[in-house]
């Protein structure tokens, strides 16, 4: 034993003696050695912490935003009837047939426990019959509580025996671009699909005069209606266009924003229609020759062209020539910003503008009042409500005076003239006017009475 212990030792005592020996005499050290007239390279380091799974996506987790999502967006079954011809012979002869049943398919998204599901006015258009199935596959029958054609909002209802999941809404104001979005809906009929994207852009006119909200998360037919949500789950849109020469997604989405939506549908339950507050002016259009002469082509606002009298804006001091760079907390880089924001109020909300006149920033408190012009169904004509200075010149007290009059009509000397009844309707503003034209058959004949700047009053036949 004290044989094998003394041989471990020397084994031992080599093996250091021939290492330090390779150490001390072979190996030799590798420095480099940087001096001030190198000219070596400088890196900046970020000293914040990372994380062990990396950055960006992997960042984020989508798990729980989709999983509260998902069991509050519902199937929408949109069901027409169609009397339409069929096939030539239906065409040429017009044989007499039943209703044909169409069916339209979307989304909706519940936002109470009791069953009010906010959806696309284009998904529950012209419908017959509505049908909303869950995403535990229960069908209900669905009632229309109200739309808003305008912004494309629509309100319809269920009765559910049982309490509902329903998303909240969250400020769609306070999204960013590039921040993480989901799209959830029922695209080509598949029930609860989820895709994820960023917020590309905010206030995209789309040639409505609206604002929306641009993705790129995959949108598709049947995605209309349904929800754009945060990581967080907060509704922050609703889904509702695509641009594609297809009819397919192909890299941009488009939402209406959840204040909007919100706003449209807390009117439709307490007012029973969509009050809009407006401001009366009008903005230069931009991207013509006349702007660039102007040289207000590339201003950063919305620079006002026009103040109506007898306006919002006329009574807060605003005047032609004036840019408006902000409107409370909202800043106004084009003009789908400050009508995005405009959506969300009510005529009598107080605002503050932030206006540029003549390179000063000035501070002007706006209260939003009704509409005082609309055009008309029909004929098209536009139409305002009469001023205390138009009162006083066709020595009237009620009507509404014609401002724009399409081409068809123009020889008719419609323009300025104060439209005071329809047939047996007396008109006193333009909510009279709008129902009145509305109500005009292509079959019949009106007697539209109207009254120039002389006194004098005109009988037009309309047929």
């Amino acid at each position: 034993m004290k044989r094998l212990a003394s041989l471990l030792f020397v084994s031992v005592f080599a093996g250091a003696i021939t290492l330090g020996a390779y150490i001390l005499f072979f190996q030799k050290e590798n420095f480099t050695i940087i001096s001030q007239e190198n000219n070596g390279s400088v890196v900046n380091t970020s000293y914040t912490p990372t994380s062990a799974r990396g950055a960006g996506i992997n960042e984020v987790d989508f798990t729980i935003a989709a999983e509260n999502t998902v069991n509050a967006v519902v199937h929408v079954k949109n069901i027409t009837l169609s009397q339409g011809p069929t096939t030539i012979f239906d065409f040429f002869y017009g044989t007499s047939r039943s209703a044909v049943p169409q069916v339209g398919t979307g989304s909706g998204v519940i936002i109470s426990s009791d069953g009010y599901i906010v959806t696309n006015n284009h998904v529950i258009n012209k419908a017959t019959q509505l049908q909303v199935t869950l995403n535990n596959n229960r069908t209900y029958n669905a009632e229309l509580i109200g739309t808003d054609p305008n912004s494309d909002i629509a309100l319809i209802k269920i009765d559910p025996k049982e309490k509902l999941p329903y998303l909240a809404f969250g400020d769609s104001d306070h999204t960013k671009i590039g921040e993480w979005v989901l799209a959830v809906g029922n695209p080509f009929n598949l029930t609860s699909t989820v895709t994820a994207g960023i917020v590309s852009a905010k206030a995209r006119n789309l040639g409505r005069n609206q604002s929306f909200i641009q993705t790129d998360a995959a949108v598709n037919p049947g995605n209309s209606g349904g929800a754009l949500v945060n990581t967080n789950g907060d509704l922050v849109g609703i889904n509702t266009a695509i641009t594609s020469q297809t009819g397919s997604y192909v890299g941009y989405s488009f939402a209406v924003p959840s204040n909007i939506a919100k706003k449209v549908v807390q009117d439709i339950l307490e007012y029973g229609n969509v009050q809009k507050g407006f401001m009366g002016i009008r903005p230069a259009p931009v991207n013509t020759r006349d702007a660039i002469e102007k040289g207000i082509n590339n201003i950063d606002g919305v620079f006002i062209e026009l103040v109506e009298e007898e306006s919002a804006a006329q009574e807060a001091g605003i005047v032609v020539g004036d840019i408006i760079k902000k409107v409370d907390e909202i800043k106004v880089h084009k003009y789908p910003d400050l009508t995005g924001y405009l959506s969300t109020k009510r005529p009598g909300d107080t605002l503050a503008f932030v206006i540029d006149r003549d390179k000063e920033l000035l501070t002007l408190p706006l209260v939003l009042k009704e509409r005082q012009k609309l055009v008309v169904p029909e004929m098209g004509l536009e139409v305002k409500n009469l001023t205390e200075h138009d009162k006083k010149v066709y020595k009237i007290s009620s009507g509404v005076k014609i401002t724009g009059v399409p081409e068809r009509y123009r020889g008719y000397g419609l323009s300025e003239k104060v439209i005071v009844k329809i047939d047996d309707y007396e008109i006193g503003n333009i909510d009279d006017a709008y129902t009145a034209f509305g109500a005009i058959s292509k079959y019949g004949k009106t007697v539209i009475v109207m009254v120039g700047s002389n006194g004098e009053r005109d009988r037009l036949i309309f047929q």
